[in-house]
């Protein structure tokens, strides 16, 4: 059975791997060599935080494998047309996919320069759609989701993981405002965002220090709400999953 690709630097999914390796090194040689107790200690405290900042990475936040639906309200007919902003190497257009068997999706990505996944390209995610089942009903398109090249109420919904938010603030408006222009009156989009909880502090203790926009802003939930609603969205529905925030918004019929 092939396991899916989806490029995801080595750093991010088993760069715990390499402090594991080191604080037990540490404290097997403080045991052998008779150091002082605290190092043995140490070391043995920083292994596990490693080994579980790994188990995290990989069985919390799913790093190797498509991503969870958030709520059963998205698309609930089970069909419909989706165009999946920043859909990179397929891990959120195989959320729709999987979860929605009638839905098809357009998996529309810059697939250029550099958002953490090593060699970003449509080979990349189409390849994983194989794997998955799912490639008849994938199309994917190159593009900057901040200018779509759709026309008004093409979609009956949209989505977006973890995409959206790595835009400026301008950025973020552009690419709200044609999500809202290219899905239908009364169309869904689900939003989801990477959300600094406890355990992305725990997994990755830098990233709430080095990451900018959105992420650093105090009232993080309001600033998304109120975005989405100056795009012409209702939010029906805010929760939390572990390491994002997702809300699912409905395009207002009157703008």
């Amino acid at each position: 059975m092939n396991s899916y690709d989806f490029g995801y630097t080595w750093t991010w999914t088993h760069g715990h791997l390499i402090p594991l390796a080191v604080f037990l090194t540490i404290a097997g040689v403080a045991a052998w060599r008779r150091w002082p107790r605290w190092i043995i200690v140490a070391g043995a405290v920083l292994s596990t935080w490693a080994l579980c900042g790994f188990l995290i990475v990989q069985i919390v936040m799913r790093a190797n494998a498509p991503a969870e639906l958030p709520t059963e309200a998205f698309l609930p007919g089970g069909a419909g047309s989706v165009i999946d902003l920043g859909a990179g190497s397929g891990r959120s257009s195989l959320m729709v996919l999987l979860a929605r068997p009638e839905a098809r999706v357009t998996a529309f990505d810059l697939y250029s320069g550099y958002f953490g996944i090593d060699g970003n390209t449509p080979d990349r995610i189409r390849a994983n759609a194989r794997i998955a089942g799912v490639d008849d009903r994938l199309e994917v398109q190159a593009g900057d989701m901040r200018q779509l090249p759709f026309a008004d109420d093409s979609f009956d919904a949209a989505v977006s993981v973890a995409a959206i938010d790595h835009l400026d603030d301008d950025g973020v408006k552009q690419a709200l405002a044609e999500a809202a222009r290219v899905v239908r009156p009364g169309g869904q989009f689900l939003l989801v965002v990477i959300n600094i909880d406890g355990w992305v502090r725990f997994a990755y203790p830098p990233l709430p220090h080095v990451h900018g926009g959105y992420f650093r802003r105090e009232q993080f939930a309001d600033n998304w709400r109120s975005a989405l609603e100056r795009a012409g969205f209702t939010i029906d529905e805010q929760g939390t999953r572990p390491a994002v925030m997702y809300f699912l918004g409905r395009k207002e019929s009157v703008r």
